[in-house]
């Protein structure tokens, strides 16, 4: 009777979440991050998971007819995760009363394609707005106050001075992880979760409510000054600048702490984001721990060297912040659409031991390069492009996370340990030097076939490469529109050679050789060229 009160209960039944012994795993351990040497692994199963990822367009995930058709398409294009929203007002439209029917459509189906599953939870924000929360939080102005202009004006933004608004989402998220620890606690098709979206204030840098105003004016909380105080000869540099040009202040108002200004009043509203992100965060953990992490919105970033305004946005310039307010956030992550400073945001939200989860980026010719660079430079957790319901089986990003899947073993067994890295860049940029194994490689952008007359053929995206040592004098190498030319640092045996080059691919996690490659295609062993994404083995020599 016991299990019977729990289908009931939890609606699942219908849906075949708990069925026969032969449909639920044995091992309870559940999704979780863990250290690897320098990397963060997600460990799905009990073994290191890549998420070769896809977000779907926000509301998709609302109706299961809808998602009908996506679901092979999905499969087809070579994914192996699915980012999908999931609203406050959908799981909750009247107080206390929570309907998962949806929500748990969503979870089996991708379970039968076996894909995993990365929940949005999209509550008391979402783009900095709050357009998903339910009717009676929004009608209820009094009750769940909103953020305000100056002079009195509201936003359609639920403040974060409010304590009902913190707590009224943090029990529907907890009751959330609650039900998908029932739906979902042996199989694990959810794997992490994403609280709230790209908050931070909309247009202007500060709630100027007379609430967030007098909070602004008492004294920056002890806790913080704490943090700082433990963490100070390791903070973001432009952050404990601010502090240190007001004279490292271990108490005092906002403005006594860290000097008057916009700046200040973004150090402010991160602070406070962070506070309630992580209460909502840590409510939901006590139910079920899965990973979690929150999004930033990298626009409107100004090109400065200097300490901006972050509107309370989970900027790596406050990053400090967040880990200080919001401990129990696992990972702040980038959505980086900016092709231009791709490798910069990456290098930003890899400070402070913060692990690479990219969960927005854009889809076109250039994700290719960017999915390899990030999983091989920075070792990342999760590649994500935006909006993939349309995504065919020969895009980009399809033709991309072929190639991750030939790779994701070899990838997750050399994270962390200095014998994989990756390079992007453009046609115009210098050469680059990257130690990878016993090796240093030094990586241009290609060069052209020919005479001394030759032109290179117009290169639309940036150059990508890929670089693994397997062994000592062994590497795996994928890529297109650059060169790498290996040199070796043993005194005794200062030149390096290129023995043998073969193209191939990994069928079933084995290696089966292609063509061999040597003369022109090697310029007669001088350097590596990396064309067309294929994969190639390279045996390398020293020699004087």
């Amino acid at each position: 009777m016991k299990s019977l009160k729990l289908l009931t209960v939890c609606g699942l039944c219908a849906l075949g979440f708990i069925g026969a012994s032969g449909q639920t795993k044995s091992d309870a351990s559940i999704p979780h991050l863990q250290k690897k040497g320098t990397a963060t692994q997600l460990i799905v199963d009990g073994k290191p998971f890549l998420a070769l990822a896809g977000e779907l367009h926000n509301n998709s995930a609302t109706s299961l007819e809808f998602m009908k058709p996506l679901w092979p398409m999905l499969v087809e294009a070579r994914f192996n995760t699915v980012l999908v929203g999931v609203s406050w007002n959908q799981i909750e439209p009247q107080e206390g009363m929570f309907d998962f029917h949806v929500l748990d459509g969503v979870i089996q189906e991708a379970r039968n394609h076996k894909l995993r599953v990365v929940l949005l939870w999209f509550g008391s924000w979402k783009n900095s707005l709050s357009s998903y929360a339910p009717d009676w939080v929004k009608r209820d102005f009094e009750r769940f106050p909103r953020a305000q202009f100056e002079g009195g004006v509201s936003i359609e933004e639920l403040s974060t001075l409010s304590e009902a608004n913190r707590e009224a989402d943090a029990r529907a998220f907890a009751a959330l992880m609650r039900h998908v620890k029932q739906a979902d606690g042996q199989q694990h098709t959810v794997i992490m979760i994403q609280v709230e979206n790209e908050v931070g204030m909309h247009t202007i840098i500060r709630d100027q409510s007379p609430a967030a105003s007098k909070a602004l004016a008492g004294p920056v909380p002890g806790e913080l000054m704490d943090y700082l105080q433990q963490h100070k000869d390791t903070l973001i540099p432009e952050f404990r600048q601010v502090w240190a040009t007001n004279g490292f202040k271990t108490s005092g108002t906002w403005e006594e702490v860290f000097g008057k200004g916009p700046g200040t009043d973004g150090i402010f509203m991160a602070w406070n984001y962070a506070r309630y992100i992580g209460r909502v965060a840590g409510a939901g953990k006590a139910e079920y721990p899965l990973p979690m992490y929150v999004n930033a919105a990298l626009y409107g970033i100004p090109k400065t060297p200097e300490f901006v305004p972050s509107h309370g946005r989970p900027w790596d310039l406050v990053m400090d912040l967040w880990h200080a307010g919001g401990p129990q956030i696992d990972v702040l992550s980038p959505d980086i659409y900016s092709d231009g400073d791709f490798a910069g945001f990456c290098s930003r939200y890899t400070q402070s031991g913060n692990p690479l989860l990219i969960p927005e980026t854009g889809g076109g010719p250039g994700v290719i390069g960017k999915a390899l660079y990030a999983f091989g430079r920075h070792d990342a957790i999760c590649f994500a492009p935006f909006g993939i319901d349309r995504t065919a089986s020969n895009s980009p990003i399809a033709t991309a996370y072929g190639l991750l899947a030939q790779l994701s073993p070899m990838i997750l067994e050399h994270q962390g340990n200095g014998t994989m890295s990756a390079v992007l860049m453009g046609p115009n940029d210098p050469p680059q030097k990257v130690k990878v194994g016993e090796y240093t490689l030094e990586v241009a952008p290609a060069r052209p076939r020919g005479g001394a007359g030759a032109t290179p053929a117009p290169q639309t995206t940036p150059g990508v490469g890929l670089f693994i040592a397997t062994k000592l004098n062994e590497y795996f190498v994928v890529g297109n529109g650059l060169t790498v030319t290996f040199s070796s640092s043993v005194p005794e045996a200062p030149l390096a050679g290129m023995g043998t080059v073969e193209e191939g691919t990994f069928v079933n996690g084995c290696w089966v050789p292609g063509r061999l490659l040597a003369g022109d295609d090697t310029s007669q062993g001088d350097f590596l060229r990396l064309q067309n994404m294929g994969i190639m083995r390279v045996t390398v020599y020293r020699y004087r």
